[in-house]
């Protein structure tokens, strides 16, 4: 694939899907105009994080993939600039409703339909009240500007899901989120842990890795969530190369030679040597037989 320029967008959202949507359109043009071919943004980003609380008002957020505003007009944008844009939406599909990821290619076409695979369930992330857990499976997807391996938050804590994401041959592997403070202990800070589980992920299969947050305090009606953004971009060795503070708007980027690094991953090794026939146990909850 050669040279790739890849980015991370993150911003407050506030109750105005409108404004919410120009913002993000502002800050993918500005990217985009840092020779970005590849923008990421952050989860659910038309909107405020509404599974802080269980409100079955908040599934009326919910539309289907066909016609849903945010796709249409970031396939708009998408095709404009020339640029992969994942974009992450609350998805009806039926009576069905899943965390998904929409990703657009470079033409504007949505080239993969990813529903969240790892629901999570706390204080402040009650997303079982919502989310189905998804039904499409870990993918791949060939774009214009290389083979992308597209996850969302909470699936990022799961190295089986990178590790099947790279067997299936991507080349930079993609996570939108949305995590900040525990309302249930606000001395609790997971941001380095949160980076650290990543940056091992890109080592561990050596390939780059972006991850875009949110920043800001979302007030919901059972507790206040303060998300500490730090959106990175990893190198295929796990160093970051790029990170957004923790409480500003912000637009990071980083340039990857695809081909070198594939050549790098090849003789390394850590495919060749894997061993499936002592890895059944991974197939278990308990890691029995």
């Amino acid at each position: 694939m050669g040279m790739v320029t890849v980015a991370a967008v993150q911003m407050a959202c506030g109750p105005g899907a409108d404004g919410n949507i120009e913002r993000m359109e502002h800050l993918v043009r500005a990217a985009a105009a840092q020779g970005a071919d590849i923008v990421l943004t952050q989860e659910l980003p038309a909107t405020p994080y509404f599974c802080k609380d269980q409100d079955p008002a908040f599934f009326a957020l919910a539309q289907p993939v066909a016609g849903h505003p945010l796709v249409a007009r970031m396939a708009d944008l998408a095709r404009t600039l020339g640029i992969v844009l994942p974009v992450s939406i609350f998805e009806r599909a039926n009576t069905a409703y899943f965390n998904s990821l929409v990703v657009l290619d470079a033409d504007g076409e949505v080239r993969a339909l990813y529903r969240k695979s790892h629901i999570p369930d706390g204080p402040g992330y009650q997303e079982k009240f919502y989310f189905s857990p998804g039904d499409t499976g870990f993918q791949v997807v060939q774009t214009r500007h290389g083979r992308l391996g597209c996850a969302v938050c909470w699936d990022q804590w799961f190295p089986e899901c990178a590790r099947t994401m790279a067997l299936k041959g991507a080349e930079i592997l993609l996570y939108p989120t949305a995590i900040g403070s525990e309302p249930q202990d606000p001395s609790w800070d997971s941001q380095g842990h949160w980076t650290r589980v990543m940056q091992g992920h890109a080592g561990a299969n050596l390939m780059p890795l972006v991850a875009a947050n949110r920043i800001g305090r979302e007030t919901g009606h059972s507790c206040d969530v303060t998300f500490y953004g730090s959106s990175f971009i990893a190198g295929p060795t796990g160093e970051i190369v790029a990170q957004a503070p923790r409480d500003a708007e912000a637009v990071i980027t980083a340039r990857f030679d695809l081909d070198a690094i594939a050549r790098q991953r090849a003789a390394w090794g850590i495919f060749r040597d894997r061993r499936p026939d002592l890895y059944g146990s991974l197939l278990s909850l308990d890691g029995g037989p």
